[in-house]
């Protein structure tokens, strides 16, 4: 497989990270601004650290959030790769067939396939 190339599971694990509240709410963090794993967990006061730091695990195994380290921090930013092959791979071709399918509704009965 070539470094283009994407198989099945990435996209699973894209999926799986992307089925919990708590892990989308730390993406839209992330889209907003680079933060440390401190303000992260200090944005989500409902969870404690171990539970966050859980949950940053998985959006990092997906490839949708990237870490470094500085000094004692990590920092980390979202990386919006797996969401861009999600949505070429996924949205778009179905957001375009249904596109289509209200068009020929539109236009009436007779252009609507049976």
């Amino acid at each position: 497989m070539s470094a283009g190339e994407v198989n099945g599971s990435d996209d699973d694990l894209v999926f799986k990270a992307l089925a919990s509240p708590t892990r989308r709410r730390l993406l839209d963090l992330l889209r907003a601004a680079p933060r440390t794993t401190g303000e992260l967990c200090d944005a989500v006061p409902d969870l404690d650290r171990t539970t966050v730091l859980q949950h940053l695990r998985v959006l990092e195994r997906a490839g949708l959030v990237t870490g470094r380290k500085v000094g004692r921090e990590r920092h980390l930013s979202l990386a919006p790769l797996p969401i861009k092959r999600i949505h070429d791979r996924w949205i778009s071709g179905y957001m375009a067939a249904a596109v289509d399918l209200l068009e020929r509704l539109d236009d009436g009965p007779e252009h609507t396939p049976r």
